[in-house]
């Protein structure tokens, strides 16, 4: 069973510019904790959450004790103190979301997608196609899919919780627990030892043997995982070398910029790519050689080209920075806007 046989098709979305008690009513009003932010192109931008709209100091804290038990539509009670804070807080929807996102793919299966909730401690991920947002996944999709589909295997009547959703919800965090042990980095539950074999040699040569085999098993999870980050590397090098710079993306770019600014910062990251999008693998950018733009490809060059026709003019300047180095060399190139003295 994949992400899109599961996943909710409508879904609601804010525009970046949307206020933040504006999307505290629809959060109230849909009964739902997180909603996506998109431009006026679908793009998805980020996520805006119940968390992300509650004040943060303790002066704050004490102003909307109890607010998200209040109702939010117009016309009930609500917190006077966190009315007041709504109405000071000028902030939008761009400038509260959390981004980027953590998305799955609609072919992805239900295990894979439990995985991702699990390994990144959220609730539900927008699901995607093609760049495109086409859903969204919940823990409780994947609860309702396992229940009502048998996508595990029955335990035995002994075991059986009474509850279809109580043992649903079960499993769902054993599958999570079992792709948590599988994932690189991440720490092993607890084992009971094992019983050795009457026949089986007491010597440290025979554990030499056995911590050879494990190094083994560890070096061929790494080299698959190398492999898989390769690919991916250059699907999305394939991808972006052929990606037109389209008005939308432009746009949301500047609009990124122009959050930074307001956030205080004197720079932002208008894209992020492979090296492999470089026709030196970044060696330029890494040196750093002023004859850098020359090496870009594909997107990064066009978005080069519009910052060197519109941008340079009004003042703002451009780097190039090598933002990872996996293995030990360059990886994700970074272009950077920036505005500072």
């Amino acid at each position: 069973m994949k992400a899109a046989d599961v996943m909710t098709r409508t879904v609601i979305t804010v525009a970046p510019h949307a206020p933040a008690r504006a999307v505290a009513k629809i959060l109230h009003k849909n009964g739902i904790s997180a909603v996506p932010v998109v431009d006026e192109a679908g793009a998805l931008l980020g996520m805006v959450s119940e968390g992300d709209l509650i004040p943060r100091d303790q002066r704050d804290r004490e102003a909307r004790r109890d607010w998200w038990l209040r109702v939010l539509a117009e016309g009930e009670e609500l917190s006077p103190e966190f009315v007041a804070h709504l109405e000071k807080d000028q902030r939008t929807a761009g400038e509260v979301m959390t981004a980027p996102v953590v998305t799955v793919p609609e072919d992805a299966d239900i295990v894979e997608v439990a995985a991702v909730l699990a390994q990144n401690r959220i609730k539900r991920a927008p699901v995607v196609a093609a760049g495109r947002m086409v859903g969204i996944v919940s823990r409780a999709d994947l609860v309702r899919a396992i229940a009502g589909n048998g996508h595990a295997a029955e335990p035995p009547p002994s075991e059986r919780s009474p509850d279809p959703l109580t043992a649903a919800e079960e499993h769902l965090t054993a599958l999570q627990a079992r792709m948590h042990q599988k994932t690189p980095g991440a720490a092993a539950p607890a084992t009971t030892p094992t019983t050795p074999k009457p026949d089986e040699e007491l010597s440290a040569a025979g554990f030499r043997g056995l911590v050879e085999s494990h190094e083994k098993d560890e070096d061929a999870l790494r080299a698959d995982a190398h492999r898989q980050a390769q690919e991916k590397r250059h699907h999305e090098a394939n991808e972006m070398l052929a990606a037109e710079l389209t008005e939308a993306m432009w746009s949301r770019m500047l609009h990124e910029a122009r959050i930074a600014a307001e956030k205080g910062e004197a720079e932002h990251m208008l894209l992020r790519f492979p090296c492999e999008l470089c026709t030196d693998h970044g060696r330029a950018v890494n040196v750093p050689d002023p004859e850098w733009p020359a090496t870009l490809r594909g997107l990064p060059a066009r978005v080069f080209l519009r910052w060197k026709d519109e941008l340079r003019p009004k003042g703002f300047g451009l780097t190039a920075r090598i933002v990872d180095f996996p293995g030990g060399v360059p990886g994700d190139v970074g272009l950077f806007l920036h505005w500072g003295k």
